[in-house]
């Protein structure tokens, strides 16, 4: 018996410029939004995903004509749907749970007439539940956006993956915080608190904002423990009478040590100059350190002795006019934001060398082409990448940025810290190899192909030193919440435990996305941003590119790339968290497999194409959550890396070719779109988000082979689409590009295609798109769709 079908809004219409506006303004947003958890790719913002799954739930007017008879009562109901989802999709909204509750009644009302017309039908019992709304599912949950929204919105949501990051990533956001739901923090110092203090002891802790607390306590607390085992690898830097002599801006600091906040390097090679065949000389795309109006500072290189050294320069401070020019080219000025009017000469590096700008550094033009500092000759990227993968690349340090009474202090290298860094040595590294092309893996063809290579000794020791201390936080948890009479029932997270012992798991969990954060700012690949003056992560584009003068920063400052800076962004995250429904689930699953779960509404969001290289990139955290947490989750970190042959991705190198590669890519996401079909709830439609937008070139003319294959693996999985949304899911300031840019996802809301879909001619089909397309397209256009968006828009309408 066919279930009785009714359109959802999203088959009809949707308010897309509040939704696109209200994403795009979401990408600026750090402070306690979820993907501050830990990083994920292309990950949807969240108001896209609310209004997605709210619309995708909620029946649209047009539907139920004995309700809404008319045009005019139909539009004005879909307004006022409109006007609840541009409110549901604010930022400041996303714990507002008076506007919350409005939305679930929503969702609640329309299902309710779904269960009603249906109640005769064999299955209502098991498929039409008014008091039950159908269970949430997305088999590539990936950062977890989805099923979190899902849960948002009062479902019971499940998430799987085939990969094991994500897969942590989903369970810290919809699975373990439900768990442990409106319970207060364990920890002694919240405990001396409310013993002191009655209002504190009487405080009600919503959601998960006593295990965030916890996260934050324990997260301090794994800082200083570390600090104590290797701080003497971190010290403060002494501003000596020598550095004041040079630089008399420094007099208020003579005779004081202070907290470094970061080490820059660079990388070094022989120089290829047989007269210089013994120096290794600096590979620096820049030599500034601060581009900020009237805070200039940058590193200039002293030849001498027949080697050279780095001093610091800070024109203004030290007394040179902005006439006198601060050694900042045009050029330069302009790529580093620094104003031309500072001035447009390049210094000399040393007599009778050439000239170097402090914006371009030692860098010719674009790519990994340089000049050796001494000679001026070139050095070319086959020399640098011979020397690379020989090991014969080393390290120079170039200045030394520290913590100031009013901002940042730009300091020169010391021979005590440079040999403090190259004392340390850790008794374990993670050597596993690097995979991947290197399209991303930027690193590879300079030699640095495990991982250990993207990690100074220094940052080795102290990632080990966290993760080491992640079962003593396991211990200290189980000691603090007997203390507080939280019953431990034995039972660990993976055997579904609510005790102190899960609870104690927990933490840890959150501790080692912590540690695993920290990796994303301590590594070899940084590098610091002279404007913001900060350490920059890792992963600022989804790849691991090469970086020629990287930054060491400083764990146990209270600066940028601090640990305890990590904890306290994923704390924040914690504790906005809906923390709802015990059963909802984070699995590990291939999504060309198949699961026991049914009767689901779907949303997903599949990898594309090629775009994204998820589990090669993931190992880059894989390596660090494995050694903090096999012990609590060892069917995720069975594999010395992250699960790569069944990823759906179209990467010539793990096949014989490209051919090969789309045709797995076709198969498999044809057979997982199969397996979606026979799990969704036959009364709502299943939407899938796609975000490919790389053209090709062919005889033809121009085409996008990820876009078009991954539609057909949709159709000849047996799904017909009803409707393509273009949601703006990345944000560009520039007009320009925002014009000229295809969105970046375009969501397809499919049903299943009736087994009785009559056929049609192309003769037929080209007259019915005649017929029915420029109609289409105005209502399209009505909606605020750009013309550069509506190719994809028209497919389903």
């Amino acid at each position: 018996m066919r279930v009785g079908l009714r359109k959802k809004l999203i088959e009809v219409a949707l308010p897309l410029d509040a939704i696109n506006k209200a994403s795009a303004r979401e990408k600026s947003i750090r402070h306690g939004h979820p993907s501050t958890l830990h990083l994920w790719w292309a990950r949807r913002p969240l108001a896209a995903a609310r209004a997605v799954i709210f619309a995708q739930m909620v029946d649209d007017p047009s539907s139920w004509p004995e309700l809404f008879p008319t045009e005019a009562e139909q539009e004005k109901e879909r307004q006022r749907l409109f006007r609840l989802i541009e409110e549901l999709v604010q930022w400041e909204n996303t714990t507002n749970e008076e506007l919350l509750e409005r939305a679930r009644e929503e969702i609640r009302t329309s299902w309710r007439r779904t269960c009603g017309e249906n109640q005769d039908h064999p299955r209502a019992a098991e498929l039409f539940d008014p008091e039950r709304l159908p269970a949430f599912h997305d088999p590539f949950a990936g950062g977890g956006t989805l099923p979190l929204e899902a849960q948002r919105l009062g479902l019971e949501a499940h998430a799987s993956d085939l990969n094991p990051v994500a897969v942590l990533i989903n369970k810290a956001m919809i699975e373990i915080p439900p768990k442990f739901a409106g319970m207060p923090p364990v920890n002694p110092e919240w405990r001396a608190k409310a013993k002191d203090n009655p209002l504190e002891a009487q405080r009600q802790w919503k959601g998960a904002q006593g295990l965030a607390e916890d996260v934050r306590y324990y997260g301090k607390w794994m800082r200083d423990e570390a600090e104590k085992r290797i701080g003497h690898l971190y010290p403060k830097v002494e501003v000596t009478a020598e550095m004041v002599r040079e630089r008399p801006d420094l007099r208020p600091y003579q005779g004081r040590k202070l907290t470094v906040i970061a080490w820059l390097w660079a990388r070094t090679v022989k120089s290829p100059n047989p007269a210089f065949r013994d120096v290794d000389v600096p590979l620096a795309s820049t030599f500034m350190l601060s581009t900020k109006k009237g805070k200039e500072a940058y590193v200039e290189p002293v030849i001498e002795g027949g080697g050279y050294r780095f001093r610091v320069k800070v024109p203004r401070s030290a007394g040179v006019s902005p006439e006198q020019g601060t050694g900042v080219s045009k050029d330069g000025a302009e790529k580093q934001g620094v104003s031309s009017a500072q001035g447009d000469g390049a210094y000399k590096s040393g007599t009778g060398t050439p000239d170097f700008s402090p914006a371009q550094g030692t860098k010719l033009g674009r790519g990994s082409s340089f000049r050796c500092l001494m000679s001026g000759t070139p050095i070319s990227g086959d020399y640098i990448k011979a020397e690379g993968k020989a090991g014969r690349m080393g390290t120079r340090m170039m200045a030394i940025v520290a913590e100031g009474d009013r901002g940042r202090v730009y300091l020169p290298p010391t021979l005590e810290h440079q040999e403090i860094a190259r004392q340390a040595r850790p008794e374990w590294q993670p050597t596993v190899a690097i995979s991947g092309s290197t399209q991303y893996i930027g690193v590879r063809p300079y030699g640095m192909d495990h991982f250990n290579l993207l990690f100074t000794y220094r940052q080795t020791k102290v990632l080990t030193a966290f993760s080491d201390l992640v079962e003593r936080i396991r211990d200290e948890v189980l000691k603090s919440s007997g203390q507080k009479g939280l019953a431990d029932d034995g039972a660990s997270l993976i055997e579904g435990g609510r005790g102190a012992t899960a609870y104690a798991e927990a933490i840890a969990v959150y501790l080692a996305l912590s540690i695993s954060r920290q990796a994303n700012r301590s590594s070899n690949l940084n590098f610091w941003d002279p404007f913001g003056a900060n350490v920059q992560q890792v992963f600022a584009r989804q790849a691991l590119s090469m970086v020629w003068d990287f930054v060491e920063s400083n764990p146990f400052s209270s600066s940028s790339g601090s640990f305890f800076g990590q904890v306290k962004y994923l704390a924040a995250a914690v504790s906005l968290l809906p923390a709802e429904f015990e059963n909802s689930t984070a699995t590990q699953h291939d999504a060309m497999l198949p699961r026991s779960l049914t009767n689901a509404l779907i949303s997903t969001d599949p990898p594309y194409y090629d775009n994204i290289p998820y589990a090669d990139l993931s190992d880059f955290f894989y390596i660090w959550l494995r050694r903090s947490i096999k012990s609590t989750f060892p069917y995720l970190f069975t594999t010395l890396a992250s699960p790569k042959d069944n990823e759906l991705v179209a990467f010539a190198y793990r096949h014989e070719g490209k051919g090969e590669a789309e045709s797995f890519f076709l198969t498999g996401m044809t057979q997982a779109m199969k397996l979606l079909l026979e799990q969704m709830h036959t009364a709502y439609p299943a939407t899938i988000y796609y975000a490919f937008r790389q053209l090709e070139k062919t005889k033809a003319g121009v085409s996008s082979t990820g876009w078009e294959t991954f539609l057909a693996a949709v159709i000849e999985s047996g799904f017909s689409v009803n409707g393509t949304w273009p949601v703006r899911t990345e944000y560009t300031s520039q007009l320009k590009t925002a014009r000229s840019a295809l969105a970046s996802s375009i969501v397809l809301v499919c049903r299943q295609r009736p087994e009785d879909a009559p056929l049609a001619t192309r003769r037929q089909f080209i007259d019915s798109l005649k017929s029915e397309l420029p109609a289409a397209l105005a209502l399209l256009q009505s909606g605020s769709i750009a013309p550069v968006d509506l190719a994809q828009a028209a497919i389903g309408p």
